[in-house]
């Protein structure tokens, strides 16, 4: 793949949409890849996170308690671990490959470097995570407005 193909893939992926295409040569130059044949595990529930991955090529299949663990294949231009681009935590989830797959793995102080680098894509990037989190909020008082009713 080339710095284009590599470019159009980190665009299409959630969040790296609104950066510019000077943002994501950074991130394709910066981060690291990662080949994977299939069965390998890409992460495991639990395991320490170091970063977000972008699926460059292939499948992966990600098991989460969200989904109650039942896997959730996902392809190119994914971005596997959202939250893990901008905080340390624990996997929430099993990610293994289906096929042979190559990721890259973003981390959180390529991010910081990044969004330091680009303002007007951190700004939307707070913008869309702000959406989210009001769509989750709004989300959890339907549920609790229903428990309530019951």
């Amino acid at each position: 793949m080339g710095l284009d193909d590599d470019i159009a893939i980190l665009a299409a992926a959630p969040l790296f949409g609104f950066m510019e295409r000077d943002a994501l040569r950074l991130l394709s130059f910066a981060a690291e890849r990662r080949n994977l044949m299939p069965g390998d595990v890409l992460f495991a529930r639990d395991e320490r996170t170091d970063g977000g991955f972008v699926v460059m090529s292939g499948t992966i299949e990600v098991a989460s308690r969200v989904t109650g663990g039942e896997p959730i294949a996902v392809g190119r231009s994914a971005l596997i671990g959202r939250m893990a681009l901008f905080l340390r935590g624990e996997r929430p989830s099993d990610a293994r490959a289906v096929t042979s797959a190559e990721v890259v793995r973003i981390t959180p102080t390529l991010m910081r470097r990044v969004l330091e680098e680009f303002p007007d894509a951190a700004d939307a990037i707070h913008a869309a995570l702000a959406d989210d989190l009001t769509e989750l909020t709004r989300g959890l008082d339907g549920v609790r407005a229903r428990i309530d009713a019951s």
